[in-house]
């Protein structure tokens, strides 16, 4: 019998942003009957599903507990509910530097307290935001600073900004069933250039495919083992994740994001090869339940 999984999407991007809108066609070449449906879509068929993978759902931001309540409730998901729940709140950096990796340096600032605010240029973002929504960059201005921070809803993040971001970006290696299959590079998103895309659910990349250096591959790899640590899971339990890297003061890399949730993968900075890894993943997964 043909398995049948479905690609969680959201109702702006039913087939997500262009990037994973070819993975029925990918799936559909290993025997995998494959097709979109957001994740809202209460005829959507979740629970028949063999499988469901969650990729587009970029709208759950303002509405998480309705979303991890979808998430417990489908009784195939990739990535795990408890993975998609720990990992859709950004105290995780705390969790994962507790651990000894290499994180850029990241305070939780609660409703109503004062931060330390990082001596030169600095990041506050929320914690449970998606697509660069609500970052914003600042240097010097915390008056502007504040003001945002007193803006956002629940807890913050303070981060300071790595300044390698402006010449070389964040480096982004994705890996499918736990395993490496390639990287990309994202350019400057907290600019005054930056445009949020027509769907308003995240801020347009700029995007182009890179071999990553030794030392990223390395902390990429750190990242993956402290994750699976936290988690109490094998690498392998993680149909997809893409680990975001950036250059310290020192050139050392940094932690900065680890998307376990419903990250792009950048297939479209890649061959089709990356599509068709995807694919052996989504069997591999398939094969264990």
């Amino acid at each position: 019998m043909t398995p049948r999984v479905l690609l969680a999407s959201c109702r702006e991007l039913p087939e997500s942003d262009g990037d994973d809108t070819s993975l029925p066609e990918a799936l559909a070449e290993v025997g995998v009957d494959a097709s979109w449906a957001a994740w809202d879509d209460p005829d959507g068929g979740f629970a028949r599903a063999d499988l469901v993978v969650v990729r587009s759902t970029w709208d759950y931001v303002d509405r998480r507990d309705e979303f991890l309540a979808w998430c417990a409730a489908v009784p195939a998901l990739a990535n795990p509910a408890s993975v998609i729940e720990w990992n859709t709140d950004k105290s995780y950096l705390v969790d994962l530097a507790a651990t000894g990796l290499d994180v850029v340096p990241t305070e939780l600032v609660h409703p109503g307290r004062s931060p330390v605010w990082p001596v030169g240029p600095f990041v506050v973002k929320p914690a449970v935001g998606a697509g660069s929504r609500g970052a914003a960059r600042f240097d010097g201005d915390l008056d502007a600073a504040r003001a945002h921070l007193d803006a956002l809803t629940g807890v913050a993040v303070l981060q300071p900004y790595q300044r390698a971001v402006d010449t070389e970006g964040e480096t982004a290696l994705v890996f499918l069933g736990g395993v490496y299959s390639h990287a990309f590079v994202k350019g400057p998103m907290l600019s005054e250039s930056a445009v949020v895309d027509g769907s308003g659910l995240f801020v347009e990349e700029r995007l182009r495919p890179v071999d990553p250096a030794r030392d990223l591959r390395r902390a990429a790899e750190d990242a993956m083992d402290a994750a699976a640590g936290v988690l109490g899971l094998h690498r392998s339990d993680l149909l997809y994740a893409r680990v975001d890297l950036v250059r310290g003061g020192e050139g050392e890399p940094l932690l900065l994001e680890l998307e376990l949730a419903e990250p792009s993968l950048g297939f479209r900075q890649t061959d089709g090869t990356a599509r068709q890894r995807f694919a052996s993943a989504v069997r591999g997964a398939l094969a264990r339940r």
